[in-house]
């Protein structure tokens, strides 16, 4: 049994949500969202509740029907809260600035990295030491922070490159002589 796929969906005031077959739209003040579940879940919306339940007991349902609960949940999330994941630089000369739809990184290479910001997602940068990456859809959100963090992972000697707020970056000791 899922726990996961057991507990239904409360839907935040302010989204509603409608099924057509295996198609969920939900619809909040940030936007519109939709989700198609394959054939193995049933979804249901009663009122501002969303359940989900297994069609049979075959493994791949058991695992479709906790799953299929996480994506609904997540879509209403984004269009009532959004998703959001913030970015950290360090290191001398590291630094960040958004001009119009291009985020421009200068991270210690001969020339300044331009990174195209895809639509769905906004990217702000209050510091230069900061990225803010925001959007309703939370795989897009996490694809562009790990896309901008691909540019200069944080290295373990010095701990320079691109991080994750509030991540951990295990350190080393250098050489001894």
């Amino acid at each position: 049994m899922s726990r996961i796929g057991k507990k239904p969906v409360e839907l935040p005031a302010g989204v509603t949500a409608s099924v057509s077959g295996q198609t969920v739209e939900v619809k909040g003040p940030k936007g519109t969202r939709t989700f198609k579940a394959t054939d193995d879940v049933n979804i249901s919306v009663d009122g501002n509740v969303v359940t989900i339940t297994p069609r049979g007991k075959s493994k791949r349902a058991r695992q479709q029907w906790g799953m299929s609960r996480t994506m609904v949940a997540n879509l209403a999330t984004g269009v009532s809260e959004g998703f959001k994941k913030e970015l950290e630089l360090s290191g001398v000369g590291y630094r960040a600035q958004m001009q119009g739809g291009t985020l421009k990184l200068s991270l210690g290479y001969s020339h300044d990295v331009n990174f195209e910001v895809p639509e769905g997602v906004t990217v702000t940068s209050p510091k230069q030491t900061e990225i803010t990456v925001e959007g309703i859809d939370e795989q897009l959100v996490g694809q562009v922070a790990a896309n901008i963090r691909e540019w200069r992972k944080p290295e373990p000697y010095k701990g320079k490159g691109i991080k994750y707020k509030g991540e951990y970056i295990f350190r080393k000791e250098g050489k001894k002589k």
